[in-house]
């Protein structure tokens, strides 16, 4: 049983945020969906994807009342926000607008579902799914945020949904005693809800039904040395080194967390091109640290206070310079491995997805996956530099 299911890191920050026991898993997960691509029963990863809706809708029976509810992730308050009734929405402060069509929506066609448990989904479409032409065909389509859905009106699928209502995507299942209790295990068991025309609901599990999502041998054999010279990367970094580079990165979140080693990896990701280097970070923390820590105080006493803090700061990354070129480079290629294993979970898709751009439709992936191990842990695969443009630069229906 996991925490609440509030936040995801992707893989390649594990052993920022859980030291070496994060690297060794991130590799080990990249390792196991490797297994798994080939066909190997034996893997311990489970696969569901990651679909771009919006809002997060949790909901269910009320571990205490039996009442059905549903809620944002203000369920998870110190005084948990949740709502039994449509009057109760209508009267929320937190409501209001769109988002308020869309829980009163959810209430009224969620509610008729059989609910022994309570689950988090994402909802895809209330009232404003279109149909529209795309490449000269008729598409139903709906956008609840970045990534245009769209699924060919004709089919059997297209059928249902157009008579839907709303659609929501389940991901994620809590169980526990009261609200304050729930836990969350990846997954949702969708077949007890029973089925309405009204509601078009899927799960987030990973299918391939065509046969494409399967590596070759060529693919097999790239992933595996990518994954050796990743290896070879984490076998030169130190425990000791790696903590003293932890308190490093706390101590710059808080004097100037955009000197952060994170902050950085994101500046690359949004500029296109993942190759952190030893140097990129050392300039990228210098000129942070002068522009805009140093640079925004106006005395001439607390510059210098900062520029001393900065100079003691750098003289500690530097001495890790070692330990830094490994962390890079063991990233880099983590990228890399986890890229390939995205590439070829990408050829499956039940659903096409595009972007919308001012001149038409442009393909794009899914938003990404999440990768599940046997113990229930679970991290992000997102190409997170396709993914940050577009979501920079998607024209979206409605902001959640």
């Amino acid at each position: 049983m996991g925490a609440k299911n509030l936040h995801l890191e992707h893989l390649e920050d594990e052993i920022i945020n859980q030291g070496i026991d994060g690297g060794r898993g991130a590799i080990n997960f990249l390792q196991g969906l490797r297994d798994m691509l080939k066909g190997n029963a034996q893997s311990g990863v489970k696969m569901t994807v990651k679909w771009d809706g919006a809002p997060a809708i949790f909901c269910g029976k009320h571990p205490e009342t039996g009442q059905f509810f549903v809620a944002k992730k203000s369920l998870f308050n110190k005084t948990p926000l949740f709502y039994t009734s449509e009057q109760e929405i209508k009267e929320s402060p937190d409501l209001s607008g769109q988002l308020q069509e869309k829980f009163l929506t959810s209430f009224k066609y969620l509610s008729k579902l059989s609910w022994n448990t309570i689950m988090q989904g994402d909802l895809m479409y209330t009232n404003d799914k279109k149909m529209q032409k795309i490449d000269g065909k008729s598409f139903i389509t709906f956008q609840p945020n970045t990534i245009l859905y769209a699924v060919l009106a004709e089919s059997d699928l297209g059928k249902q949904i157009a008579k839907s209502k709303m659609g929501i995507v389940f991901h994620t299942t809590y169980t526990g005693g009261t609200i304050q209790d729930l836990g969350a295990s990846f997954g949702a068991n969708i077949s007890k809800l029973g089925s309405s025309s009204d509601v078009w609901i899927d799960d987030a599990s990973y299918k391939d039904v065509s046969g494409k999502g399967s590596m070759t041998a060529k693919e097999t054999l790239a992933l595996t040395q990518e994954l050796s010279k990743t290896g070879s990367a984490f076998h030169g970094i130190k425990k000791k080194d790696l903590n003293k580079f932890q308190e490093l990165q706390t101590a710059i979140g808080s004097k100037g967390a955009g000197a952060s080693y994170k902050t950085y990896c994101n500046t690359l990701i949004r500029g296109g091109s993942f190759k952190p280097t030893y140097e990129g970070y050392i300039a990228h923390f210098e000129n942070y640290w002068a522009e805009k820590v140093v640079g925004k105080v106006k005395t001439e006493k607390t510059k210098q206070i900062k520029r001393e803090i900065g100079d003691s700061i750098l003289k500690e990354l530097r001495s890790l310079k070692k330990f830094i070129t490994n962390l890079t480079a063991f990233m880099g290629h983590l990228v890399s491995a986890k890229q390939m294993v995205i590439n070829v979970l990408n050829r499956v898709k039940s659903i096409g997805t595009f972007k919308k751009t001012a001149n038409g439709f442009e393909v794009v992936n899914p938003e990404g996956y999440v990768a599940i191990d046997k113990t229930g842990s679970a991290v992000k695969l997102v190409d997170r530099m396709e993914f940050a443009f577009n979501n920079f630069t998607a024209q979206k229906n409605w902001d959640k």
